[in-house]
């Protein structure tokens, strides 16, 4: 079937390039800094600003972890289940996308991904800012699942 490799432009950040270049083992993500209270989960280009986060948080008595996930399929299911057990917060940093580590599906009692719509509406409701557009995210949704719906059902366009 088709496939798509992506390559970032510029220089990525928290990995330095070794002398001798090391194999990845896919879907094993890494602890690039240790805590105890709160764990930051960051996945993709998001890494320094997660790094920047867990700063705030430590100065304010928060230890935090930050783990670079590396990939998204597959996850390192074991990584995430062991820093869930481990800390008493577990936050997750991405780029926008549908169906991401936001709607974690192996969070207990989950039964699978979270919408994000669901997610910024609460949010809306106990007056947390997030600035999100909820009928831009909304658009954007129907939009994605208008497009899988076409992919599936070639003869539904």
């Amino acid at each position: 079937g088709p496939i798509a490799f992506r390559y970032p432009r510029g220089n990525g950040v928290g990995v330095p390039l070794p002398e001798v270049p090391q194999r990845l083992e896919i879907g094993k993500g890494r602890v690039v800094r240790e805590g105890t209270k709160v764990a930051i989960l960051s996945l993709g280009t998001r890494l320094a600003e997660a790094l920047k986060a867990a700063d705030l948080l430590d100065a304010k008595g928060l230890s935090t972890t930050v783990a670079d996930l590396r990939f998204a399929k597959p996850l390192d299911e074991a990584l995430i289940r062991r820093l869930m057990a481990s800390h008493d917060v577990v936050v997750t940093v991405e780029e926008g996308s549908i169906g991401g580590l936001g709607g974690c599906p192996f969070a207990p009692g989950a039964p699978g991904n979270v919408a994000s719509e669901q997610v910024i509406a609460m949010l809306d409701d106990a007056g947390v800012a997030t600035g999100v557009s909820a009928t831009a995210l909304d658009a954007a949704g129907r939009w994605v699942r208008d497009l899988i719906g076409s992919i599936e059902s070639p003869d539904r366009a």
